[in-house]
């Protein structure tokens, strides 16, 4: 009799037990999907906000070019500058503020980021999100530092501030 009570006892505590990790596993799964319907809207900001800092980066270059043909003209006091001479500060001036190649990093590291939060294989993906939020850190800074733009450097913090709110919400994710 006592071995029968110890094998019901043994079969009902596993019967809970199985039903509580599986209540736990569906809650992890539901806020892990909450977690990236969140991060998925963050990264659609930060992706309208690249789109913005792409189409404000164009007109710079032709910006720049007119303030420094005015400049040049105050300084020499007459119509004619060399043009060679312009053309050439000009193209150094681009290769400084050019933001291209920072913008086409963010793009694929907010691709990559939506493949890892999108991906059903179990293994952890927090350090690796950790990674590609750092390394798009590094590059709205690098846009930060070249900007010479209010629009661009207003962009630059809004993405900083979704980066970091993106930030708090992996501390979630293991």
């Amino acid at each position: 009799q006592e071995n029968q009570d110890d094998e019901k006892i043994k079969f009902e505590l596993l019967k809970v037990v199985e039903e509580a990790t599986d209540n736990l596993i569906d809650m992890r799964k539901a806020e892990g999907e909450k977690i990236a319907e969140d991060l998925n809207k963050r990264l659609d900001i930060i992706q309208e906000k690249i789109n913005e800092l792409d189409k404000f980066s164009t007109g710079l270059i032709e910006e720049y070019v007119v303030k420094l043909e005015k400049r040049i003209k105050e300084i020499l006091k007459t119509e004619d500058v060399d043009k060679s001479r312009l053309a050439q500060e000009v193209v150094i001036y681009a290769d400084k503020c050019s933001i291209e190649e920072e913008i086409t990093r963010l793009k694929s590291h907010i691709f990559q980021f939506r493949n890892l939060i999108t991906s059903n294989n179990e293994e952890p993906k927090g350090k690796k999100i950790d990674f590609l939020i750092q390394e798009m850190n590094r590059e709205t800074n690098t846009i930060g530092s070249k900007a010479n733009n209010l629009e661009i450097v207003n962009g630059v913090i809004e993405i900083k501030t979704q980066l970091e709110d993106i930030r708090e919400q992996v501390q979630n994710i293991e």
